[in-house]
């Protein structure tokens, strides 16, 4: 396999500076890539943490001179009018540039668009990332990957300075597919701690204490670890964005329903949220679905 052409200080376009784009974009930054930055508020592209980058005014503008596109939305909408829409970077790129989409959005509407990208030479593939906002500033996050090996293997640079861990399970969407059962997962195990804590806090137990004991035995998890303390706190700093989760179990359910099965835990789970989110809180951490339950 050849090497790579996207090794620092090669030129790349980062879209999306959110909670999860900006730490990844700095993680960039820092490597050595030379980076052509936007996003759609245009506020994060002057973080401290990107000094050096192009601000670029549009989309399309971002991937000039660009041999790659990184792109860290919030949804099918989000990707498709970035790329689409008024002013997109689909048009702007340059044959043989290659698309890599960290966002999350749907397996459809990734092959989607790798199919358009196709007729005018531009290779693309699915990376949503699972590891919260934790994993992407310490470069650590899981990737999860669908496209041909060539342009995993030519993304591969790129990925290891924001992924501690790189995944490949197929054709386009496949990423996405795997995206989503992670984000059932996340559902399930949210939902549970939120319970477990509300249980204890009634039985008026010790709860760091409590949390502390159970962390290292088989009810550990992700969750336990590091949202237990927020849900104890009653204070649910960003952490990923309830609204977000709410939408990729719109995109689980849906996966799960053209497979022909019924996934009762991630619907209720998902019923919790839009009550939550019709509460105000759907910029509020995943965590706060301890608030779906009674206080003590």
């Amino acid at each position: 396999m050849p090497a790579s052409d996207l090794t620092p200080p090669a030129s790349l376009a980062c879209i999306g500076l959110g909670a999860l784009g900006l730490p990844i974009t700095a993680n960039l930054q820092a490597a050595g890539y030379t980076l052509r930055v936007h996003t759609r508020s245009r506020t994060a592209e002057t973080d401290s943490s990107l000094v050096g980058a192009t601000r670029a005014c549009t989309p399309a503008a971002a991937v000039l001179g660009c041999k790659a596109l990184l792109l860290c939305v919030s949804d099918d909408a989000a990707v498709e009018s970035v790329l689409w829409g008024e002013q997109g970077a689909g048009p702007a790129l340059t044959p043989g540039s290659l698309v890599i989409d960290c966002s999350t959005i749907s397996p459809a509407t990734a092959r989607a668009m790798a199919d358009r990208l196709a007729k005018q030479g531009v290779q693309f593939i699915d990376a949503p990332v699972t590891g919260g906002t934790e994993g992407a500033h310490a470069g650590q996050l899981t990737v999860l990957c669908g496209g041909d090996v060539s342009d995993l293997e030519r993304a591969r640079p790129v990925l290891e300075v924001i992924g501690g861990s790189i995944h490949h399970f197929g054709a386009v969407g496949s990423g996405q597919q795997v995206k989503a059962i992670n984000q059932v997962l996340v559902a399930g195990s949210y939902a549970a701690v939120a319970e477990a804590i509300a249980l204890g806090q009634h039985l008026q137990l010790p709860m760091p204490a409590v949390v502390e004991a159970l962390r290292h035995g088989a009810a550990g998890s992700w969750a336990l670890e590091h949202r237990s303390s927020a849900m104890l706190n009653d204070h649910y700093p960003l952490g990923f964005k309830l609204a977000l989760h709410h939408k990729d179990l719109s995109i689980a359910l849906e996966e799960a329903e053209q497979a022909g099965l019924h996934l009762p835990i991630t619907q209720a789970v998902q019923v919790q949220e839009q009550a939550l989110m019709q509460a105000g809180f759907k910029d509020a951490d995943v965590s706060v679905l301890r608030r779906s339950l009674p206080e003590v």
